[in-house]
């Protein structure tokens, strides 16, 4: 056997399980980031009254929540790998690991943080203009097949208008 350190078989990069953690919280950044980007265009194709890129949308937006909640089982063995209960919140972290959380992992943290956060305002605007546009487009098609208008005010007294009650009544009899 020799020694000669060219005919060594090459070692493996240990990763620490801190830096292990502090990647899944990179990735599960670039996973929101990348929902933040499917919401956006989602608004996009809502607003060209493209529906199959509203489609597209949908389906990127299923792709991309099951890789992160892969993501985040990867981060839930990691922390019971480092002696914390699976379910530990990012805001939790630097209590619970003290001095072995790094730089690193504290703004891995906090970008993830700060992404949740942008993800939940472009979640809530893309409800509400699906909303309107849900509701513009019912309109549109109760316009369309001719359906009654609701009406915007009550009817004046002495009109002859006949509750429900009596239009029951009238059958009963």
């Amino acid at each position: 056997m020799t020694t000669d350190p060219t005919e060594m078989p090459a070692t493996r990069t240990v990763i620490s399980p801190i830096d292990s953690l502090t990647d899944a919280l990179a990735t599960e950044r670039r996973l929101l980031d990348e929902l933040i980007a499917v919401m956006r265009r989602q608004r996009q194709a809502v607003g060209d009254d493209d529906l199959q890129r509203v489609d597209d949308s949908v389906f990127a937006t299923h792709r991309v929540l099951v890789t992160l909640s892969e993501a985040r089982r990867r981060r839930r063995t990691l922390n019971q790998l480092l002696g914390q209960p699976e379910d530990l919140g990012i805001h939790a972290l630097e209590d619970a690991l003290g001095a072995r959380m790094t730089p690193a992992l504290r703004d891995a943290r906090d970008q993830l943080h700060e992404a949740a956060r942008s993800l939940s305002r472009e979640v809530s605007i893309n409800r509400r203009i699906l909303r309107e546009a849900l509701a513009c487009g019912d309109a549109y098609a109760r316009t369309l097949a001719g359906a009654a208008q609701v009406p915007t005010q009550y009817p004046t007294p002495g009109a002859g208008v006949r509750t429900q009650s009596a239009t029951l009544l009238d059958r009963r009899i």
